[in-house]
């Protein structure tokens, strides 16, 4: 993987990474948001996403969504949510020169790709919606409770599985907790399907068949003019993110969108 950059996104130090590949143009661009709690690393390169992109002609950019990775830790939920870290992806492809790119989320990441392309339609070429099906519009369950978890000194007394889950992935991706209950309590805005409805452009939903969080891909595309679905067979939420299958259709959907 390529040594992480900074720029300001109004005020704030981001981190990114810029991979590009052999023979790569200006058409063949994508751009990659992580999950909650994940980082660049982890999310896409540990889990080869960096590597299959590049190898097949497209320059990778990566963001660090504030709060994680090796971006500035805020600690203030007014200083998140999906539409500001949105507008943190524009500020990155300003900074970079990208006119329009692929982009591609996961989880928080798909909520973030979502404002991206509804409020800036002429910078996304595409969308690719992962790990997030129907509970974009719907919900993915209370953020109390997983925020609550993220702070709490006695792990032991966390209840709920989501939030049980959460914890252990912030630990084991050694996260700052506390930034991450403060995005926690702001980042799952849902959206209006009338909003998702009115999007012109190629869009692939990808959610593991065992994912219990994010939501039908099916029911998601159905909202949306021309989009497709594609089920992760045999993943859940965590496990679907480096699946050969969903890498591969991926890149075939990279292969056909106009």
């Amino acid at each position: 993987m390529q040594p992480y950059q900074h720029f300001q996104s109004d005020g704030v130090d981001l981190a990114y990474v810029d991979s590009p590949a052999a023979g790569a143009d200006g058409d063949k661009t994508i751009l990659l948001i992580h999950g909650f709690a994940s980082n660049i690393s982890i999310n896409w390169g540990g889990t080869g996403w960096i590597d299959a992109l590049n190898n097949a002609g497209f320059r990778v950019v990566a963001i660090d969504n504030r709060g994680h990775g090796e971006s500035e830790k805020l600690y203030d939920k007014a200083s998140y949510g999906a539409p500001i870290m949105a507008h943190d992806a524009r500020n990155l492809l300003d900074h970079l020169n990208i006119e329009r790119a692929d982009v591609m989320g996961y989880s928080m990441g798909a909520r973030i790709t979502a404002f991206l392309a509804m409020e800036s339609p002429d910078r996304v070429r595409s969308a690719i919606f992962a790990g997030l099906g129907i509970g974009m519009v719907t919900g993915v369950g209370a953020a109390e409770p997983i925020a609550d978890a993220l702070e709490t000194d006695d792990p032991d007394s966390i209840e709920a599985a989501d939030a049980r889950m959460f914890r252990t992935f912030a630990e084991r991706t050694g996260s700052d907790r506390m930034a991450l209950a403060a995005c926690m309590r702001s980042s799952r805005v849902k959206i209006r399907p009338q909003a998702l409805g009115a999007l012109r452009l190629p869009v692939l939903v990808c959610v593991g068949t065992k994912d219990e969080i994010a939501g039908s891909p099916h029911e998601l595309a159905e909202l949306i003019p021309g989009a497709e679905a594609f089920d992760i067979e045999g993943r859940d939420h965590n496990r679907a993110v480096g699946d050969k299958a969903y890498k591969q259709a991926v890149l075939d959907f990279l292969d056909r969108r106009p």
